[in-house]
C-alpha cells in the first residue's frame, strides 16, 4: 500500500516534469536511472530516496521543498482521497499552455475564465 506522502511527492514530480515539457525517459536519463523507475516514483509505488530526490530536483530545476508543498495539515491524504486534477494530461497541458501566454494576456484570460465559471 502506498503512503500518501510518497503519492504526493510522485504527483509533484510528474507535475513538474510535465510543466517543463520533459518525458519520463529524459528525466530518467538526467538522473541516471531507467524510465520505469520514474513511473514507479510518479505513481507513489516506490519511495524516492533523499539522494535520488536531490537529483530529480536538480534535473527539474526546483528545490527539494517543491515536492512537499501542500502536505501541511494532512492535505496529502485529503488530496489523494478526492483525486488529483493535475493527474489529468489535458489539465496539465492546459496549465502549461496558460503559462506560455504573456502575463498581461494571461491575466485577462484568467479573469474571463473566472467570470465564465461563476456564470455556469
Amino acid at each position: 500500500m502506498k503512503h500518501p506522502v510518497d503519492a504526493h511527492v510522485g504527483k509533484r514530480i510528474r507535475h513538474r516534469r510535465w510543466m517543463v515539457g520533459m518525458t519520463q525517459q529524459q528525466l530518467a536519463d538526467k538522473v541516471g536511472i531507467k524510465f520505469q523507475q520514474i513511473q514507479k516514483y510518479e505513481t507513489g509505488m516506490n519511495r524516492v530516496s533523499a539522494s535520488r530526490l536531490w537529483d530529480v530536483a536538480d534535473a527539474l530545476g526546483v528545490s527539494i521543498s517543491f515536492f512537499f508543498e501542500g502536505l501541511a495539515d494532512g492535505q496529502a491524504v485529503a488530496a489523494q482521497a478526492q483525486g488529483d486534477m493535475m493527474a489529468d494530461k489535458e489539465a496539465l497541458e492546459l496549465v502549461r499552455s496558460y503559462y506560455a501566454i504573456p502575463e498581461a494576456q494571461r491575466r485577462r484570460l484568467f479573469d474571463l475564465a473566472r467570470v465564465l465559471s461563476d456564470a455556469a
